[in-house]
């Protein structure tokens, strides 16, 4: 069963150094708020029932974060337009499973909404670790904003889409549910390079060459790329599903666990030259606040949008 030969291929060298980095780090650090914020608890405190309904709520919490300055809002920039453009691809038919693709878009998002919840809450025991650190890191402040980016991307595709896809199933008709899966990659690989060039016009104020500086901006912090990711999301699942030995399971939920916790170690490492570091923070405090860097990416992602083709299968 495709299930068996998946398990044996869950491991890489990158998988490798994220279980290394996910055993040694130490996640003391990362805590929640002090006390729950009502108005955030308010929009994510019952399921999401329909895609509509999540790509509503999604963007009513990024605006709330927005206005309290919490660089939660990050992530859900880019979020809250990637699940309103799949909404669209559903109903302007580009999908072979639209059924499937419903449910799989509200449990991708009801994984997000539960871990934002029980952090919010303070009930780390209820929070994924890739989760808490991104979370913490974002509500401290003190990391850079596309490490924030990076850290939700991390914990969203590397760590909830497996599960996800394990809940609402991938059968009958697996192969047209795997077209769909990675039919999203290309809305998805869009909105990120776009995000990413917004970040690289911020950072630009202080650096004349953001690429010579340090590559693609987004890959300097990241162990698996987005489309890696995705698909080793779908080994996993497939591996839950197919695979019936309680070993065999655990050690794909240890994988799952290991390459997502260890990825957000990853994004936090110490790999820019610290001059450089320094240089970023000054643009970002000095030039550039959290509301007109949001702006700024969800500018350019209407603008995307506005000039790309429909995805298609």
């Amino acid at each position: 069963m495709a299930g068996y030969t998946d398990a044996a291929r869950l491991i890489d060298g990158d998988t490798l150094r994220a279980v290394r980095l996910a055993i040694g780090g130490d996640l003391g650090s990362f805590s929640p708020p002090p006390d729950p914020d009502p108005a955030l608890v308010d929009v994510v405190d019952r399921p999401f029932e329909s895609v509509e309904d999540a790509a509503d709520r999604l963007s009513r919490l990024e605006s709330r974060l927005r206005e309290r300055g919490d660089r939660r809002a990050v992530f859900l920039t880019i979020y809250a337009r990637m699940t309103r453009e799949v909404h669209d691809g559903i109903e302007g038919g580009i999908f072979r499973d639209p059924t499937w693709m419903r449910r799989y878009v509200i449990a991708f998002a009801n994984h997000y909404r539960r871990a934002f919840l029980a952090f919010e809450r303070g009930e780390l025991e209820r929070v994924p670790d890739p989760w808490r650190i991104a979370f913490a890191t974002a509500v401290r402040g003190d990391a850079l904003v596309v490490q924030d980016a990076v850290l939700g991307v991390n914990a969203h595709i590397n760590y909830d889409l497996a599960l996800a896809i394990d809940e609402i199933g991938m059968d009958p008709n697996r192969a047209d549910k795997h077209a769909d899966h990675r039919a999203i990659n290309g809305i998805l690989a869009r909105l990120v390079d776009v995000q990413q060039d917004a970040l690289a016009e911020i950072y630009a104020a202080g650096i004349d060459d953001v690429d010579a500086a340090f590559g693609r901006l987004d890959e300097a912090f990241t162990l698996l790329s987005m489309t890696e990711g995705r698909e080793q999301a779908w080994r996993i699942a497939t591996v839950l599903t197919d695979v019936h030995v309680p070993p065999i399971a655990s050690y794909a939920r240890w994988v799952l666990w290991a390459t997502a916790t260890g990825g957000a170690f990853f994004a936090l490492g110490p790999r820019l030259d610290p001059t450089l570091r320094r240089t970023l923070h000054a643009v970002e405090s000095e030039g550039t606040d959290l509301d007109t860097a949001v702006e700024l990416i969800r500018t350019r992602l209407e603008e995307s949008a506005a000039t790309s083709d429909a995805p298609r299968r």
